[in-house]
């Protein structure tokens, strides 16, 4: 219990701050719990993130002000042109705004943190990503923690 409350902390913080890396902690963790405890602590650290990248979500959406990302959304130029032209595509297509931020959430190509701002800017709704990001995140994290079991299981 207290493993899993712990995994969501630090999931948590590393969501807001990216140089904190959940993964670690999570494999660190496969040498000394059970399979039962690893889904849990894969699940509450989906959680952790999920929760971590909402507030990058609402600096792009422009809820939480970052002073020079707002001068750069009024000031007339190409970043303001790349992001009207992002907003248009997302509306257009809700479906490939979710499947870039399941790609980025999975794989971290392109960084998460970039695609949590740009799904605000885009004014993506904030239920449908946080379900993405939290099914996709969940999955990651349940092949980091049960991969090392994997392979281990081919040693001698």
């Amino acid at each position: 219990m207290i493993e899993t409350a712990l995994a969501f902390a630090v999931a948590l913080v590393s969501g807001a701050v990216p140089v904190i890396n959940i993964e670690i902690y999570l494999v660190g963790a496969v040498v000394a719990m059970d399979d039962g405890a690893l889904v849990a602590m894969a699940v509450a650290a989906g959680l952790g993130q999920t929760l971590g990248k909402l507030p990058y979500f609402y600096v792009g959406r422009g809820t939480i002000a970052v002073p020079w990302m707002r001068r750069k959304a009024q000031t007339p130029g190409k970043w303001a042109e790349r992001a009207e032209g992002w907003r248009r595509k997302a509306e257009a297509r809700p479906a490939w705004g979710a499947g870039l931020v399941a790609l980025s959430s999975f794989a971290s190509v392109p960084p998460f943190v970039v695609v949590s701002v740009l799904a605000g800017v885009v004014r993506m709704n904030v239920v449908l990503f946080s379900a993405v990001t939290f099914a996709t995140r969940t999955a990651r994290f349940l092949v980091v923690v049960f991969a090392p079991a994997w392979g281990m299981s081919f040693l001698p």
